[in-house]
């Protein structure tokens, strides 16, 4: 009977504990939650035949999350962190405890550093930029390749905005505005596979008032094939004035395949404008033409003429509180001839030239 009881006490504590009251020595546990759905329409060419969809309307679900943080003070600056968060679907009921953000670790006057599966630096270093991150609209679509919710070393190979499996990460404190991160991706897959993958993840930023200025690298080795690894970097400024934020990318995507080189630039501008109780919102982005001697398709782009694509997308956000808001948006990406860019979150499946676009209507509570 005792080994009943004692794992229902330890349940009820824990439960007292993220109602805001404290068990044993933990000295925070937070509950908190995004929940952020849309009622879509949208159409494309679709990538088996070409054929026009002719419209569709669908319920997406733009990344909703559960989520529980605590520390617990082990003397002087060093506490101990941690976090467990979940992903869910609202509109089919699906979701993985732990799919998210997930980490333990210490943090002090040193900075942080932890262990987990959580947002590479090279991610983290501008998702604020896009005022549509993350939705079906974000900047994923063009900057980063791609976005992988969850992946390893060797689940997806192309995206470099992505969620890794099986990381380290240090974050440095913030000097007179400067901090910095780094992250490795251990390379466990090098028993289950031909090569020896792994991801290095750097970041750097200087935050100073509405400035922002950001530097960030990412490479991921042996990927695409043994031998070679692939990397990506990218700039980017923001600014924030009395009632508009403007911010402008810039990035550039190197992978290396068994049969050559595959290069691309990636261009991305953000404007942010208080209107009347909520806000404006647009974002362009713009992919050059893949370059390089590589025959192969990694993610959304190849080499040749005519595989480039821009992506436009405005809305407005209206605040009904401090925590929930509604939003409409209409995003449309235009591939040319020989592109097949599609969106990052809720693909539609294109084919080369087809230019896909999604009219939503939504809303985003915070808890």
């Amino acid at each position: 009977m005792k080994s009943i009881r004692k794992p229902s006490h330890l349940l009820m504590l824990a439960m007292a504990a993220a109602c805001g009251g404290e068990a044993s020595a933990q000295s925070a546990v937070t509950l908190y939650g995004r929940i952020n759905t849309a009622l879509e329409y949208s159409y494309a060419n679709t990538a088996t035949d070409g054929t026009r969809l002719g419209g569709v309307g669908r319920l997406t679900n733009n990344r909703s999350v559960f989520g529980m943080r605590g520390e617990e003070g082990l003397g002087g600056s060093l506490k101990a962190i941690w976090q467990i968060e979940s992903n869910f679907s609202l509109d089919t009921g699906q979701g993985q405890v732990a799919g998210r953000n997930t980490r333990v670790g210490l943090q002090g006057d040193a900075g942080t550093l932890f262990l987990g599966h959580w947002q590479t630096p090279y991610t983290e270093s501008t998702m604020a930029y896009d005022p549509y991150y993350p939705t079906t609209a974000g900047y994923m679509a063009l900057i980063g390749n791609g976005s992988t919710s969850s992946s390893d070393n060797v689940q997806d190979t192309s995206s470099f905005d992505r969620r890794q499996k099986n990381i380290i990460v240090y974050k440095s404190p913030s000097f007179a505005g400067f901090s910095g991160a780094a992250a490795w991706g251990v390379n466990e897959e090098k028993t289950t596979v031909p090569r020896n993958p792994g991801l290095y993840s750097f970041s750097a930023a200087y935050d100073n008032g509405p400035l922002n200025v950001v530097l960030a690298y990412e490479v991921h080795q042996h990927y695409q094939t043994a031998g070679r690894n692939d990397d990506a970097m990218k700039a980017g400024v923001s600014y924030k004035f009395p009632t508009t934020t403007v911010a402008l990318l810039y990035e550039r995507l190197h992978y290396r395949t068994a049969t050559g080189d595959l290069t691309r630039n990636g261009y991305y501008a953000s404007l942010v404008q208080k209107l009347g109780p909520g806000s404006v919102r647009v974002g362009f982005g713009l992919a050059s033409n893949g370059a390089g001697n590589a025959t192969e398709t990694v993610g959304f782009f190849r080499s040749g003429a005519e595989t480039g694509a821009t992506q436009v997308t405005v809305g407005y956000d209206y605040p009904l509180s401090k925590r929930t808001a509604l939003y409409a948006y209409y995003s449309r990406i235009n591939n040319k001839r020989n592109a097949i860019y599609d969106f990052a979150i809720n693909e539609l499946g294109v084919s080369a030239g087809s230019d896909p676009q999604t009219v939503a209507l939504g809303m985003r509570h915070f808890f």
